[in-house]
């Protein structure tokens, strides 16, 4: 999996990784920036923040790592290394100019690296963002484009290394008639959150249509609320319900989607859809 900062990887992915670790899969996260451009919800830690100490990112290290272990995660990787990727800040922001920010990072250069480590774990699924970025974030987006690229150079002979065919690519899916029922459970029972108005409120959705498969890891509810919780600069959980710095509520659900981008075709099952990232292979 291909995710722009920590706590993506938990908020969108965080059963489905559990799920394939505790099956036994080899699961490598690579993330692509500190998230250093991340707004900072505990109070006492409010001086991490990029316009105070700038050590945010830092510190989003080892939110991630503990992450990691709640989800089972064994082999994380920052792509370039730690630090190398700086996150752009949200779209259209002086943040997006910063030298290091990886929105405007050279998206071959990028590609290769993650082609190397793609190369050398040689997985059969790979997983990141659609081509909005899931709710236009640039590093989204950026993460999008890389992979994508990517999975072609990994497989190109002419680029120096052995040449590695991934098989099936994903973009993460949130369902729009799902964000629905999220908004109306949510209006009846927002916790301490505040209640969210309308779908736009919690991400720009996908049509129902363009979903192919469904991951249903409720069995790993647990693990992915703990690893939430690990990212407590940025996610505030609460029972069953969780928000980010906007204080929106959500529901924390242990199904997850995607779309099949790449791949051989969906055999969908009774309810319409694949279930098994791993499906026909």
């Amino acid at each position: 999996m291909v995710h722009a900062h920590p706590d993506d990887e938990s908020i969108v992915t965080g059963a489905t990784l559990a799920k394939y670790a505790a099956e036994g899969a080899q699961v490598t996260l690579v993330t692509c920036t500190l998230g250093e451009e991340g707004e900072v919800i505990p109070a006492n830690l409010a001086h991490l923040a990029s316009d105070r100490d700038d050590a945010l990112g830092e510190y989003r290290v080892e939110e991630l790592s503990r992450a990691c272990r709640a989800l089972n995660v064994r082999d994380q990787r920052f792509l370039g290394g730690a630090g190398h990727y700086r996150d752009s800040g949200m779209m259209d922001g002086p943040t997006n100019d910063h030298p290091e920010a990886f929105w405007g990072a050279d998206v071959d250069e990028a590609a290769l690296r993650l082609a190397e480590i793609i190369r050398e774990t040689r997985p059969h699924v790979l997983v990141t963002y659609d081509e909005h970025g899931g709710y236009g974030h640039p590093d989204h987006i950026q993460a999008h484009r890389v992979t994508r690229r990517a999975w072609d150079l990994a497989a190109d002979r002419s680029v120096p290394g052995e040449p590695w065919q991934v098989e099936k690519l994903y973009a993460i899916a949130q369902p729009i008639s799902q964000i629905e029922e999220t908004v109306r459970s949510m209006k009846a029972s927002p916790g301490p959150f505040t209640a969210p108005g309308s779908v736009s409120d919690i991400a720009r959705g996908t049509p129902d249509p363009q979903v192919t498969t469904r991951i249903d890891a409720s069995k790993h509810w647990a693990a992915k609320a703990l690893a939430m919780r690990a990212h407590a600069t940025q996610i505030t959980v609460d029972g069953e319900r969780f928000a980010l710095s906007n204080d929106i509520a959500q529901r924390l659900d242990a199904v997850e989607h995607f779309t099949l981008l790449l791949g051989p075709p969906v055999r969908p099952g009774e309810d319409g859809y694949e279930t098994d990232l791993f499906a026909g292979l």
